[in-house]
């Protein structure tokens, strides 16, 4: 191996998003992939005639300007076919009053949330007006956290006197803001904005930062907008793959990274292939897309590459949410009238369950049928503890919960389902790798948000990070724009600059 080459460590969007635009710059760049195709959390499986995402159902930054859009014109190919969700999202909040419609139309949307919410004006404006500060400043590509000079000049490159106003409320929580506004005396406004947060910050408002809460609340609307993918959610992978494979990148299916070590400047990869061969890979810069607490398994603690205080702080990250998934599949006539796309339903036994139904002919199941996916958070402690048999009898347990919330939703019976299975903190542990089966970030609070969140230049030269515990945060829109600063900052150390397209 070569001394100029890069090796990234998952094949997620993160992971591709970063091998696409290195090999994009004329880099040497092999990717590793631990499981038999790409895509990780955004990726998709079969079972005939279904397709089913395995956790994304939705993506954003696909309009004029947004990262994915910036990032394929960057990498010269076309961006994956997608259609603007109008709505986003239907809520249904339990309390038998009408759901909400997240609308593409800032007036429709303005118009929903005024006769669901009453009084709560002035937080909104406020929320739109720390989301166009976010988005001025995102769209500038910033670096954060800061660690050196170089950083700090990126930061300020991409701050305007508008983000030097909102930066005030970098410590703020949503739900100060509902205080600060006089709304936190609206209990269903409260119930509204805990359940969407939770979908993108693992956490209800309270524990959500004020500047992204304020952006994500704002994503559904024009001129930006969440889309469905045409075929499934494996086209962003594929399209970003195909960039990657052109440009002379290498991709290494059903090969494991088991061990990172250093000598000198050179990282030694130890690698376990599908046919149990042992390989050894040398490079100068590795860029690691699996949850950083992985680190700490890779890196042995008889070694001094890992620093005690950067160890300490790995060992004391806050513990990710899991999912569970139901993965169905329904004739459509069974279903109600104009029902497909994307809701949320707030069920007293579980909690927030995550909706999705496939468009009729968007390639995920066969005409006249449609796939439905159902998620709810859950801890992931409590199920890598259970017995084979406490195990079973759980899973059994909350399969039964969400097909009774689901029957009663769509008022269909047990009997009418053509395909159910469900997806548990094991399952995702296997199919993904990550510890413990978790399926996100380290959530999005104001204590571990933007400038006080983990840094992707780790202390160890040449090593580093991004995804979904990186700044922007979750989302195949966050993990891209992670995977953009490691990169810009990795060319930097290289002597050369990577700049998107505007």
């Amino acid at each position: 191996m070569t001394e100029k080459l890069l090796i990234v460590v998952g094949g997620g969007i993160a992971g591709l998003t970063a091998g696409a635009l290195l090999a994009r710059e004329g880099n040497e760049v092999i990717l590793l992939e631990a499981h038999s195709q790409t895509g990780g959390c955004a990726g998709t499986f079969i079972r005939d005639p279904y397709v089913f995402d395995v956790g994304a159902t939705q993506v954003a930054g696909f309009e004029r300007g947004g990262i994915h859009d910036r990032i394929f014109r960057h990498l010269n190919c076309s961006i994956p076919v997608a259609e603007v969700l109008d709505p986003a999202c239907i809520v249904h909040l339990g309390d038998g009053e009408e759901p909400i419609h997240l609308w593409h139309d800032p007036l429709k949307w303005e118009e929903e949330r005024k006769k669901h919410f009453p009084g709560s004006e002035l937080f909104w404006k406020l929320c739109n007006q720390l989301h166009r500060s976010n988005w001025s400043f995102a769209g500038s590509d910033p670096i954060l956290p800061i660690q050196n000079f170089w950083d700090f000049k990126q930061f300020l490159n991409s701050t305007r006197y508008m983000n030097l106003m909102t930066g005030f409320f970098s410590m703020a929580s949503i739900a100060d803001l509902l205080w600060l506004c006089s709304c936190h005396h609206d209990q269903r406004l409260r119930k509204f904005l805990d359940c969407q947060l939770k979908l993108y910050s693992q956490g209800p408002s309270d524990q959500t930062a004020a500047l992204y809460g304020a952006t994500v609340l704002q994503m559904a609307q024009a001129p930006l907008g969440l889309c469905h993918l045409k075929g499934s959610m494996q086209k962003l992978s594929d399209q970003l793959l195909c960039s990657f494979l052109r440009d002379g990148g290498k991709l290494f299916l059903n090969h494991k990274v088991v061990g990172l070590s250093k000598n000198n400047d050179t990282w030694q990869i130890k690698i376990n292939t599908s046919k149990k061969l042992s390989l050894n890979l040398q490079a100068k810069h590795v860029v690691f897309t699996l949850p950083p607490q992985s680190l700490l398994a890779l890196i042995p603690k008889t070694t001094c590459v890992l620093p005690r205080n950067y160890r300490n702080r790995l060992e004391n990250l806050p513990q990710p949410s899991g999912a569970i998934v139901f993965f169905g599949a329904i004739t459509r006539s069974h279903l109600p009238k104009y029902c497909e796309g994307h809701s949320q339903l707030l069920v007293k036994e579980i909690g927030s369950i995550f909706v999705s139904i496939s468009f009729e002919g968007d390639g995920r199941a066969p005409l006249g049928q449609a796939t439905v996916t159902a998620s709810i958070f859950t801890d992931v402690n409590s199920w890598s503890s259970y017995s084979i048999s406490e195990y079973r009898h759980h899973k059994d347990l909350m399969m039964g919960k969400i097909l009774t919330a689901l029957n009663l939703q769509f008022a269909v019976n047990s009997k009418q389902w053509l395909h159910k299975e469900l997806a548990t903190p094991r399952s995702f542990a296997r199919w993904t790798g990550r510890p413990l089966g978790i399926v996100g970030g380290l959530g999005q609070k104001p204590t571990t948000f933007g400038p006080f969140g983990l840094s992707s230049r780790t202390p160890m030269k040449g090593l580093w990070l991004c995804g979904d515990s990186i700044y922007p945060g979750e989302g195949t829109a966050g993990v891209s724009q992670s995977a953009v600063m490691a990169c810009r900052q990795l060319m930097f150390e290289e002597g050369r600059e990577l700049n998107l397209t505007k």
